[in-house]
């Protein structure tokens, strides 16, 4: 998505496909996903906007995104921060029809367009798939979404055979945790603390 995480943080997220709430997700080669589109919002063809990204100028207006899988460009016409999300005006969707007409679609932005990140900071999709594995060299199990929870990102990973009693494992992205990122090898080492596996509780 537009995300990237350094929580080690959030920006922008691609790859073919990524899960969101147990759903993959079609990304189309060479975009990033900006946000998604969950609803309208009064009567005058607002929408509302998840954000996922850590940019929140790509809402500004006169940005210009894509639309679905097609690609279709938007220009915002305006947006204003809502509860949490981003209320927006888009080009071409004028009522709540057509505000309806577009609810779950994901917003995209080429790659090229993409933000340079920080050391220590990630795009989301690079972590999408990594290995994890603590310091001592045991499997956890792989990354298969970032959480946005306020003051540090969650990573959620798929366990391993035999580990955490086959539930999933939220991992807080924060330096305690999470000590080397290794994007090339495939791999993520961590630190666990006390209470992060059911099985240690």
């Amino acid at each position: 998505m537009s995300q990237a995480t350094n929580r080690p943080n959030r920006p922008d997220k691609s790859a073919s496909a990524f899960t969101h709430r147990n759903r993959p997700v079609h990304i189309p080669d060479g975009y990033l996903i900006i946000g998604q589109i969950i609803g309208p919002h009064a009567n005058r063809g607002e929408v509302k906007i998840d954000s996922h990204t850590d940019f929140p100028e790509r809402f500004d207006p006169g940005a210009l995104l894509l639309l679905g899988t097609k690609l279709t460009p938007k220009e915002i016409l305006s947006s204003r921060p809502h509860k949490g999300h981003v209320l927006a005006m888009l080009e071409g969707i004028n009522d709540r029809q057509a505000a309806e007409g577009v609810r779950g679609m994901w917003l995209f932005l080429p790659e090229a367009d993409a933000a340079e990140l920080d050391e220590d900071t990630f795009w989301i999709h690079d972590l999408l798939g990594l290995t994890v594995q603590t310091s001592e060299g045991r499997l956890l199990g792989k990354v298969t979404d970032v959480l946005a929870t306020g003051a540090n990102d969650v990573y959620l990973i798929a366990p391993a055979q035999g580990v955490n009693r086959g539930k999933e494992i939220l991992l807080p992205a924060i330096a305690q945790v999470i000590r080397t990122v290794d994007v090339a090898a495939g791999l993520i080492t961590v630190e666990l603390l006390p209470g992060l596996l059911e099985e240690d509780e």
